[in-house]
C-alpha cells in the first residue's frame, strides 16, 4: 500500500514537471522562433544593402539636386542645437558648427539650451562672441523642460528662418562641407528629410565604445541603406541629418509623447507620403559614451522608445494602404528593442532546457527543430561580416579572425544588456512614462578623463544585483552540461556513468558532457559578468 502511495505521488510529480515543462518549451520556442524571423529581416536587409551600392556608385543626376553655386537655387537653412548641461561639449561644438561652410546670409543657427547648471552662463557668452562676427547665432533658453528634446526643437522651430532644418546633438562634428553634401537633394520637393552616417571619434577607446561602434555601424548600412533603397520606412536618428520645416509641420510636429521623438515624427512623415533620403558615404564623427553608466542609460532610452512607438504607431502601419514586404519591415523595425526580451526569455530558459531535454524522451524532436537559432546567429555574423569589411575597410584572413573575436565580443556584451534593455521594453509597451534621461558627454583627452565627469551616475544601476546572479546562474548552465548525464533518461545515465569512471567502453566520438547550449551559456556568462564587473567596478 505505501509502494502504491509512493508511486502515485511520483507520478504525479512527473506529471506535473512535464506539463511545466511542455508550457517553458512553448515560451522558448516562440521566443526562438521571433529571432529567426527578426535574422530572416536582417538577411533581406543585407541584399537591399549589396544591390543599392552597386546602384550607387552611379550617384544622383546633378539636374535633380540644388546648384550651390547659383545664388537663386540656395534654400535658407537654420542648425537647431539642442543641448542639455553639456559642460565638457559646448565650446568644441560651437567651434566646429562655426567652421561650416555655407553663404552667412542663408544660414542661422539657433543654439537650444534647456540647461540648469552653469554652463547657461557661459554657453551665452560664446554665442555672443560668435554673434559678433557676424554670424546670425542665438542663444534660446526655456524656464522648464516640457517635452525635452522634442520641446526645445518645437519651441525653436516656430520662430526658425529656415526652410530647411540642420539637427545636431552636442557630440557630433561634421565636417565643413558638411551642408554642401546634404542640401542639394532638397531639390526634390517629396524629399522631407536627408540622413546621414554617424562616426565614431572614439571607437578604439575602450572594448565598449569598440562594441557600441560594431552596433550602430550594421544600424546605419545595413539597416538604414537596406531599407531606404526598396522605400520602406527608416528614421531620422535625432541628430546629423536634415528635415524640411513643411514635412515637420505636416507631419503634425515634435511631440514628447515617447522617448524617441525622432522615430516618432519619422513614421508620422512618412505615413503622410514624405520621402526620406539616407546617405551611407556621408560621415558624420560623433562621440561614443565611454562609461558603462552612460550606455545604459543611452541604451535604455533607445529600447523603451522603440516600444514606446510600436504602441504608438503599430494600428496605423497596418491600416495604412503600404505594401504588404513594406508594412512588415516597419513592424521589425519597431521591434528591434523586443528582440532584447527575447533574447533574455531564451537565455534564461536555455538552462531548465538543457535539463528538460536530457530527461524526457517525448521532447527530443523538439529540440532537434529548435536547431534554427544556430541559423539565426549563421545569419547574423554573415550580415555583420558583410557591413564589417565596408565599414573598416578590413578583408582577408587577418581581417576575419579581426571579425569573429569583434563578432563574438559584440554578440556576448549585447546579451549582458539584455535584462538593461528589456526592463526598458516592458515599461515602453506598458507606457510607463519616464523623464528623458540624457547620455552625459566627456570630450575625453586622456585615458581616465571619464572620471572627472560631473555628470556620470554615480550609484550602479539596480539591475547590477540581478545581473550578478544571471552570471553565476549561466556558470551554472555551463556546469550543467555535465549534470545532465547524471540526471538524464535512465538508460543514458547507466551509459554514461559507465564510460566516463571506465567501467565500459565509450563510443569513439562519445563526449562527456551536453554540448547543445554550452557555447551559448559560455557568451552569456562572459556577457552578463562583463557588464555587472564594470557596472560595479566603473570600468571602461
Amino acid at each position: 500500500m505505501l509502494y502504491g502511495l509512493l508511486f502515485t505521488l511520483s507520478k504525479s510529480t512527473n506529471d506535473i514537471i512535464y506539463i511545466i515543462s511542455s508550457i517553458l518549451l512553448i515560451i522558448y520556442l516562440v521566443s526562438l522562433v521571433m529571432v529567426f524571423f527578426y535574422a530572416l529581416a536582417q538577411l533581406n536587409l543585407l541584399f537591399n544593402y549589396l544591390k543599392a551600392r552597386k546602384k550607387d556608385r552611379k550617384g544622383l543626376d546633378s539636374s535633380a539636386k540644388f546648384d550651390l553655386t547659383n545664388p537663386d537655387e540656395i534654400p535658407y537653412v537654420t542648425i537647431q542645437l539642442p543641448v542639455f548641461n553639456e559642460k565638457y561639449v559646448m565650446k568644441r561644438l560651437l567651434k566646429n558648427i562655426a567652421l561650416l561652410d555655407y553663404p552667412r546670409e542663408k544660414l542661422e543657427i539657433q543654439v537650444l539650451d534647456d540647461s540648469t547648471d552653469e554652463t547657461v552662463i557661459k554657453t551665452k557668452e560664446r554665442v555672443d562672441k560668435l554673434a559678433a562676427t557676424g554670424l546670425d547665432i542665438i542663444h534660446i533658453t526655456r524656464t522648464n523642460r516640457q517635452g525635452f528634446k522634442a520641446g526645445a526643437l518645437k519651441e525653436g522651430l516656430a520662430i526658425a528662418k529656415g526652410e530647411l532644418i540642420a539637427i545636431f546633438d552636442s557630440d557630433f562634428l561634421p565636417e565643413a562641407d558638411w551642408l554642401y553634401k546634404t542640401i542639394p537633394y532638397f531639390k526634390d520637393e517629396k524629399i522631407g528629410v536627408v540622413q546621414t552616417r554617424w562616426g565614431h571619434i572614439n571607437r578604439n577607446y575602450s572594448l565598449l565604445t569598440k562594441i557600441q561602434a560594431f552596433a550602430l555601424d550594421a544600424h546605419f548600412t545595413l539597416e538604414q541603406m537596406g531599407r531606404n533603397s526598396k522605400g520602406h520606412f527608416i528614421n531620422f536618428n535625432g541628430t546629423a541629418g536634415v528635415w524640411r520645416k513643411e514635412c515637420i509641420y505636416d507631419a503634425g510636429n515634435w511631440e514628447g509623447d515617447t522617448l524617441t521623438e525622432d522615430l516618432d515624427l519619422s513614421y508620422r512623415a512618412q505615413l503622410k507620403g514624405w520621402q526620406f533620403k539616407y546617405l551611407v558615404d556621408v560621415e558624420t564623427p560623433a562621440e561614443l559614451p565611454v562609461v558603462i553608466s552612460a550606455a545604459r542609460s543611452q541604451q535604455f532610452r533607445w529600447n523603451k522608445g522603440g516600444a514606446e512607438n510600436f504602441q504608438k504607431m503599430f494600428k496605423k502601419i497596418i491600416h495604412s494602404d503600404l505594401s504588404f514586404k513594406t508594412k512588415a519591415h516597419c513592424v521589425m523595425h519597431l521591434l528591434n528593442s523586443t528582440m532584447f526580451l527575447n533574447v533574455l526569455i531564451v537565455g534564461v530558459l536555455s538552462v531548465p532546457m538543457l535539463y528538460v531535454k536530457n530527461y524526457f524522451e517525448d521532447f527530443k524532436g523538439y529540440f532537434i527543430a529548435m536547431s534554427f537559432f544556430g541559423i539565426s546567429t549563421l545569419i547574423f555574423f554573415i550580415c555583420y561580416w558583410y557591413m564589417f569589411k565596408h565599414v573598416q575597410k578590413k578583408s582577408g584572413f587577418k581581417g576575419f579572425l579581426q571579425y569573429i573575436r569583434t563578432f563574438l565580443t559584440f554578440f556576448s556584451v549585447a546579451m549582458g544588456l539584455s535584462l538593461n534593455n528589456s526592463g526598458a521594453v516592458i515599461e515602453g509597451h506598458r507606457r510607463k512614462r519616464s523623464e528623458f534621461v540624457r547620455t552625459p558627454k566627456f570630450n575625453i583627452k586622456s585615458i581616465d578623463g571619464w572620471k572627472k565627469n560631473k555628470y556620470i551616475r554615480k550609484k550602479p544601476s539596480k539591475n547590477v544585483i540581478y545581473e550578478g546572479f544571471l552570471c553565476l546562474y549561466f556558470l551554472f548552465g555551463i556546469l550543467s552540461a555535465w549534470l545532465v548525464r547524471y540526471i538524464g533518461r535512465n538508460e543514458l545515465k547507466v551509459y554514461d556513468k559507465d564510460c566516463m569512471f571506465g567501467l565500459a567502453p565509450c563510443d569513439a566520438w562519445y563526449i562527456p558532457f551536453d554540448s547543445g547550449l554550452i557555447i551559448f551559456h559560455v557568451m552569456l556568462f562572459l556577457g552578463f559578468g562583463f557588464i555587472f564587473y564594470t557596472s560595479v567596478f566603473k570600468k571602461v
